[in-house]
């Protein structure tokens, strides 16, 4: 499967329409991310059940921003809307399926519970 170009204006639906995202942040000047690319392109074609999106932080300045991106690569993952994963640096081969695999794996119901317990506690304070 071909990444997807993210962008401030696809970048809600894409998010609200499909189970799992995946998001490489990335730029045209960065040789690390030059070199993660093809790894990332890779594991979407292994993985043709999820999308994998590209968000160019030079083009997608507020994206970039509303994400704190400070380094590039950086790769972030939504399931079920929710923000699971966040990392700077590039992942290796093995390191990015087994992020797949957990979060395929991961009980959505538990982490909507913890979120839920997470806000609970943050408003008493």
């Amino acid at each position: 499967m071909a990444t997807l170009e993210m962008t401030s204006e696809n970048f809600e639906a894409t998010i609200t329409d499909n189970e799992i995202v995946l998001i490489d942040f990335w730029a045209d000047w960065c040789g690390p991310c030059k070199m993660f690319g093809p790894t990332y392109e890779k594991i979407s074609d292994k993985n043709p059940d999820l999308v994998f999106a590209k968000v160019d932080t030079e083009a997608q300045l507020d994206l970039a921003a509303q994400f704190g991106i400070r380094s590039i690569p950086t790769v972030g993952v939504f399931r079920d809307k929710i923000l699971l994963f966040l990392q700077g640096g590039a992942l290796p081969e093995s390191g990015l399926e087994e992020l797949i695999t957990r979060v395929r794996e991961l009980d959505m119901d538990d982490v909507r519970a913890k979120i839920a317990e997470q806000e609970a506690a943050q408003a008493k304070n």
